[in-house]
């Protein structure tokens, strides 16, 4: 794969980029504005699945606000959260985005990370013969999604890993050196700038939710888990495991809903449950946010508390002290902020206390340095990648 100049008197790249959930736009919006504003390139907005849904935070309302403008919305949610679902949404999926590729006939297609609408991506862009790239591959982790990355990875002709050890892996799975490109992950990119800044106490009003309101001039815990797919119906009495412990350490809290995986009305359906049940509880019940302002929540929390990769990458990135609980992230890269436990309240009460008593971590780069996105768009428009991919094995 060879690396040149853009002849100036060509038309501009087009580069279709595909945000279908909440931790996608974190993952890829500094990408987004890197190509919007490249002048060798043309930016190609594509907005699905769970980001086009109000239950799961109204993702695209915060990408509008933002001023990006999608060129296309695909609705390919199946409802029902369960095994079956995910397998018809993904299904689903692939024959929205062919239509949509073969309507804006991209001359790159960017997928981020590991979930079944990357996937669903994946599949559309390669049969069409249209060069996929992806970021995020070479990754291990628990849960389907490390199958899923590592397909995605050999059906995409152009890499982009977040670590040395993840491009190394990359390599290991067979693909030309010369289409890895470790630029860190694009997630990196929000927090130096807001890594110091002080919290937005106005999230209550201007998120909403639900519970009672949480005092973020003391100390809280934020927390967020998702439905583990591989371990489907275990996901009501895995979080009432982690309510028992919230509970019981007598910390506020703000608590995020789930993801939208298979499992994710088990979760809720606890989530609701304890909301009912208790009459006075300092916990918050929120859906989303904007990136930047996540990232300020955990970086002022005490610790940490859930499943998702957000405490292992960003929180390393902000020392954040961090609880992960059960397998989802199983085998990931990680930095000293992040202790593991098992779904058992005992070992999780115990671990935040840990981490509370600890405080902020040294911050970390493990992930980047927080100047993907703009490597990401440079090498997208110079790159020339090769549809036949050769086998190294």
């Amino acid at each position: 794969m060879d690396q040149e100049p853009n002849d100036q008197s060509n038309q501009k790249r087009k580069i279709c980029i595909v945000v279908a959930n909440r931790a996608n736009y974190a993952r890829i919006k500094s990408t987004l504005f890197a190509v919007q504003n490249h002048p060798d390139l043309e930016l190609q907005l594509v907005v699905s699945a769970s980001a086009l849904l109000a239950r799961f935070g109204n993702v695209i309302d915060i990408i509008t606000a933002d001023g990006f403008r999608p060129d296309c919305c695909i609705h390919v949610i199946v409802e029902g959260e369960s095994p079956q679902t995910m397998a018809k949404s993904t299904g689903l999926a692939i024959m929205e985005m062919a239509t949509a590729f073969e309507n804006l006939a991209p001359d790159i297609v960017l997928t981020v990370a590991d979930r079944y609408e990357t996937m669903a991506t994946a599949i559309a862009a390669s049969y069409m013969n249209i060069p996929l790239a992806h970021t995020q591959g070479g990754e291990v982790t628990g849960n389907i999604d490390e199958s899923v990355r590592h397909a995605i990875t050999k059906l995409a002709h152009i890499h982009f890993p977040a670590t040395e050890e993840s491009a190394e892996r990359i390599c290991k799975l067979g693909e030309d050196p010369k289409t890895i490109f470790m630029t860190g992950c694009p997630a990196m990119d929000l927090l130096p700038s807001i890594a110091d800044e002080p919290l937005n106490h106005n999230i209550h009003e201007q998120y909403g939710g639900v519970g009672e309101p949480v005092d973020l001039t003391k100390p809280y815990l934020v927390v967020m888990q998702h439905p583990v797919t591989t371990e489907y119906g275990q996901g009501f009495e895995q979080i009432q495991q982690t309510l028992d412990a919230v509970e019981q350490s007598r910390q506020q809290a703000i608590w995020f809903w789930p993801n939208v995986d298979a499992g994710s009305d088990d979760v809720s359906k606890g989530l609701r449950v304890f909301r009912e049940n208790k009459t006075v509880r300092p916990i918050h019940f929120c859906r989303n946010m904007t990136p930047e302002d996540y990232a300020r929540l955990i970086n002022h929390c005490a610790c940490l508390v859930g499943n998702s990769s957000s405490g292992i990458r960003e929180g390393a990135f902000l020392g954040t002290p961090v609880v992960n609980i059960g397998g989802r992230q199983e085998g990931r890269e990680r930095g000293e902020n992040v202790i593991d436990v098992n779904y058992t309240s005992i070992e999780i009460l115990s671990a935040v206390h840990s981490q509370m008593n600890h405080g902020k971590y040294e911050r970390s780069n493990r992930f980047g340095e927080g100047h993907a996105g703009q490597q990401i768009a440079n090498i997208l428009s110079t790159v020339k990648p090769e549809i036949k991919k050769r086998i190294t094995y």
